[in-house]
């Protein structure tokens, strides 16, 4: 359904109501979508998932549900501008995607319920008191689980056995990205791994951390998965590549991208599973009795058109493990 401009914030924020009919404001109720961009090519599936999974289970905007989704057109800090504006919307539900955004949202609003797209860790922040029992008016998802960074490095070490340094890019605006560096560095100490931390703060600064990692010895490369960096993966595979360092990313789309290869969980699964809490809270269900949901799958894709482009040879054993492989 098209979409039609209803209210522009400055140059940097818009929303877009989905299909609004004014006679059925009154009797459907109102979902805002809080996202750091809406026209990003990165979002926009993991967005159509999440209008599958509602559709799945009757959600069909202008017709059982009215959905506006305000963006912050990529900029973190007006997010707390922008959740008020989804209050000003009147919502019977505000889904919040991006650490900021769920903060922001948390912030502005204790009483309307609040469902988090998947997330870093909601805990770690301070979004909820607990997985189990999240309290107060939020819940939602989280991209993190135990120990993935350790079976990321240890699959990287793997595939590179001479493996001692790598490079880290990691996008320090965002709060969940020191928490993924803290873990990070303890998985790498019992493999005898040294990080070199890059803090992307623009996209400028990309090319400047991979010729930094490459003159310090970087032999691997690894990201954070702050949706910042998602959105910049086809230019942070390009310039691995450019610059042979083999990489393992958080989650496919980089490997879509042209990189090397992911593990972590199908985000596409993810995002479609938050309609989910959606409904549950629609029926009444109170967020703080709606567990946080982590990820139960993860996938391991492996690239053999961007390993051939690397000149590296993948042990078979590392094949072998692999969800999926792409020629």
């Amino acid at each position: 359904m098209k979409r039609r401009q209803l209210i522009a914030l400055g140059a940097a924020a818009c929303i877009w109501p989905l299909g609004v009919l004014a006679q059925q404001s009154s009797r459907l109720p109102r979902l805002c979508v809080l996202t750091l961009d809406a026209q990003s090519s990165s979002w926009a599936p993991r967005y159509a998932a999440f209008i599958q999974g509602l559709s799945d289970l009757g959600y069909v905007d202008g017709q059982s549900i009215l959905i506006d989704v305000v963006s912050a057109a990529g900029k973190y800090d007006r997010f707390p501008e922008l959740a008020p504006e989804c209050l000003r919307l009147k919502p019977e539900i505000i889904v919040a995607y991006t650490t900021p955004g769920a903060i922001a949202a948390k912030n502005a609003t204790n009483t309307i319920p609040i469902i988090f797209g998947p997330i870093g860790d909601p805990v770690g922040t301070g979004i909820v008191a607990s997985f189990a029992r999240p309290g107060g008016n939020i819940t939602g998802q989280t991209l993190m689980a135990p120990e993935i960074s350790t079976k990321r490095l240890q699959l990287l070490k793997e595939t590179i056995p001479t493996l001692t340094r790598v490079a880290v890019l990691s996008y320090l605006t965002d709060p969940i990205a020191r928490l993924q560096i803290q873990e990070m560095e303890r998985a790498a100490k019992p493999l005898g791994l040294h990080l070199q931390i890059h803090n992307i703060k623009t996209t400028d600064d990309l090319p400047t951390a991979f010729e930094a990692a490459t003159k310090a010895g970087a032999q691997g490369l690894m990201t954070t998965i702050e949706t910042f960096l998602i959105g910049r993966g086809t230019r942070i595979a390009e310039l691995a590549i450019k610059h042979g360092i083999p990489a393992m990313y958080p989650v496919r789309d980089f490997v879509d991208a042209g990189g090397l290869m992911s593990y972590g969980p199908n985000s596409l699964a993810l995002y479609r599973r938050t309609s989910t809490q959606v409904d549950k809270v629609l029926k009444g269900t109170k967020p703080a009795d709606i567990p946080v949901e982590q990820p139960a799958k993860f996938e391991f894709i492996v690239s053999l058109r961007a390993a051939k482009a690397l000149g590296l040879t993948i042990p078979p054993a590392t094949l072998a493990r692999a969800d999926e492989l792409i020629e």
